[in-house]
């Protein structure tokens, strides 16, 4: 059972509480067609358990088989770097198959970023060592594709579908509060 080596910090993109009773970390590429379906799951994971989830974002880009991951990780970082990271996270899923740079620039318009501080930071890589880290972090934790999962710092193995995933996070929850 592969666990999370590098625990989830404060500079990570952390939505909800970290203290919530299932704590979900995603390695994900915002190219994968995988990562798309899975976006719409933890957005319904999201809405089921509200305040008693944690959704933990980390890059993990598959660049020999999804040329334009890297560059959309830049520009979900340039948008965090604004204060815009979810909403450009989420932009970035719902339009997979638009990632070229001028697509890039159009949603940091629709978030109205400063678009020559963003422009500048996805052009010159700012945002390279981020990236890497995060990538090296999921390698250590045993990821070697996209989406991982990882729930209260284990790797989720099972089928990541909606009804699979629902019940085990219900089960968690319940285990959770029962401990309590």
């Amino acid at each position: 059972m592969a666990e999370l080596t590098v625990p989830v910090i404060k500079t990570d993109h952390i939505l909800g509480d970290l203290e919530a009773p299932v704590v979900i970390v995603e390695y994900g590429d915002y190219q994968c067609p995988y990562c798309g379906q899975a976006y719409a799951i933890v957005k319904s994971l999201e809405r089921e358990f509200g305040s008693d989830l944690c959704v933990v974002f980390r890059n993990f880009p598959l660049t020999q088989v999804h040329p334009l991951a890297a560059m959309a990780a830049q520009a979900a970082e340039a948008a965090g770097q604004q204060g815009k990271f979810w909403e450009m996270h989420d932009l970035l899923y719902e339009h997979q198959e638009a990632l070229e740079f001028e697509d890039l620039l159009s949603y940091a318009q629709e978030l109205e970023l400063d678009i020559e501080c963003f422009s500048r930071d996805v052009e010159k890589g700012a945002f390279r060592e981020r990236i890497s880290q995060d990538i090296r972090s999921g390698i250590r934790s045993g990821v070697n594709g996209t989406p991982t999962f990882f729930l209260n710092g284990v790797r989720y193995d099972d089928s990541w579908d909606l009804e699979t995933i629902t019940a085990t996070i219900r089960k968690y929850i319940s285990e959770i509060k029962q401990s309590a």
